[in-house]
């Protein structure tokens, strides 16, 4: 045979048994009827829920001071001691700083003097007055005697009640040289130092800050007064403060005032909530993110703000069937507070919508659940 026939025949048998393999084969997925099934999509999903949804406001405050003082000496001497550490916890009562009160006891104890000598002249005029009422009565002194001395008891008198007058001021400049905390605080940097001459009602010696309790002021619009003022008509008003780069809990506190009139520069109103802050994590002129609810809306359906998605006919979310599937459907949203949004129409509660991996859906898609979601 010819290498040219050879040629042929091998060519032919190669055609035959390529034939073979590809009738042979068993058949795909997709033959009987279309395409090959795709695989789930895997998603996350949240659950519709019902219930009262209180609207709020996110707002920036700055703390204050429930009290500020500033300490300042009463009398002039000279600063001895300083008895506090600057940026203290200090109790009522407690000494924060002493003048130098040598002269003031020198005062004191003149005054205690002038005291004790007006007792022991009142006490003479009072032993003449009645002595002399008797010699009057037996006719032994004129009137006029007995006037003299009556007057001298009655000088005598009004000499110890200014005396008493003058002992009781040097006792309380006295006491004014012991510089105490008017109440629990915080103390500032000092403003004057042990060895510096101090005048009365002039040198200032430290800032004390009240902040347990303390107070977070913030401004909401006037649109919002009027359901403010509906929340505290309900009862008290919780306020939330959340303190940037604080990893603790946002703190807890209540509406407490509201200012009498609306700014109309601004077009805004003043508001204070008070926070007990035992921690002290709040301090005075800190800035803080405020959380302040305003309307309270009954049986709302809520999902998650992630949930919905946009398209040129409106919003929409992806609905869990019991088949696995997925089904596009059309809400109609309402406001929100936090991270989830309010659905008025469309959606019922307890329904499962997607939360996660919507990029991949279509309607009727197949998609299974995450853990967690």
């Amino acid at each position: 045979m010819s290498p040219k026939k050879i040629a042929l025949v091998l060519v032919a048998l190669l055609l035959v048994a390529l034939g073979v393999h590809y009738f042979a084969r068993p058949p795909s997925r997709g033959a009987q009827g279309g395409k090959p099934a795709a695989a789930p999509v895997p998603v996350q999903a949240a659950t519709a829920e019902q219930g009262d949804i209180d609207l709020s406001l996110k707002l920036v405050g700055s703390a204050e001071a429930w009290s500020t003082v500033t300490l300042r000496a009463r009398v002039t001497g000279q600063l001895e001691t300083l008895a506090f550490e600057p940026g203290s916890r200090v109790r009522k009562g407690q000494l924060l700083a002493q003048i130098d009160p040598r002269l003031l006891k020198a005062q004191l104890d003149q005054a205690r003097g002038s005291v004790a000598r007006d007792r022991a002249q009142l006490q003479k005029a009072q032993a003449d007055q009645r002595r002399y009422a008797d010699m009057l009565a037996k006719g032994y002194v004129s009137k006029a005697d007995f006037d003299t001395y009556q007057a001298n008891l009655a000088v005598a008198k009004a000499a110890l009640q200014s005396d008493l007058a003058a002992q009781e001021l040097a006792q309380t400049q006295l006491d004014y040289a012991r510089i105490v905390a008017p109440f629990d605080g915080v103390t500032g940097a000092p403003l004057a130092w042990p060895g510096a001459q101090v005048s009365a009602d002039s040198t200032d010696i430290v800032v004390l800050n009240q902040v347990e309790p303390i107070r977070v002021a913030f401004n909401i619009p006037e649109r919002n007064l009027a359901a403010v003022r509906a929340s505290l008509g309900r009862g008290a008003v919780a306020v939330q403060a959340t303190i940037p780069g604080d990893a603790g809990k946002p703190l807890a506190g209540s509406l407490e005032f509201v200012d009498n009139a609306v700014d109309h520069t601004t077009g805004t109103i003043v508001l204070k909530a008070r926070f007990d802050n035992p921690d002290q994590r709040l301090t005075p002129g800190q800035f803080v993110q405020v959380t302040l609810p305003t309307t309270r809306i009954a049986k709302a359906i809520s999902i998650p703000v992630q949930a919905l998605q946009s398209s040129s006919r409106g919003s929409f979310v992806f609905v869990l069937g019991a088949d696995g599937t997925v089904g596009q459907r059309y809400v109609t949203t309402g406001p929100g507070t936090g991270n989830r949004i309010i659905v008025t129409q469309g959606l019922k509660a307890g329904e499962r919508v997607v939360t996660e991996g919507q990029m991949l859906l279509v309607d009727g898609s197949h998609v299974t659940v995450r853990q967690g979601g």
